[in-house]
């Protein structure tokens, strides 16, 4: 999958989630992209720059990545 297509899923998801505030739409935005994602997907966009996310969804990414390290 295409990582562009992988970020503007992520801002999205983050966008619509926003409205619960900062904290609360990081945490929801990294548990949706755990719980729908394909693995490969989750790989791609933790692997892909993150110039490109909305600041939620890139501190939703980060998360993501920092448990990932800690595996």
């Amino acid at each position: 999958m295409d990582s562009s297509h992988l970020v503007y899923m992520a801002n999205q998801i983050a966008r619509n989630l926003a409205a619960g505030g900062d904290a609360a739409a990081v945490a929801a935005t990294a548990q949706h992209i755990t719980d729908f994602w394909d693995p490969r997907m989750k790989a791609a966009i933790l692997a892909g720059d993150h110039e490109a996310l909305d600041p939620i969804a890139r501190a939703a990414v980060e998360r993501l990545a920092s448990v990932q390290r800690k595996i």
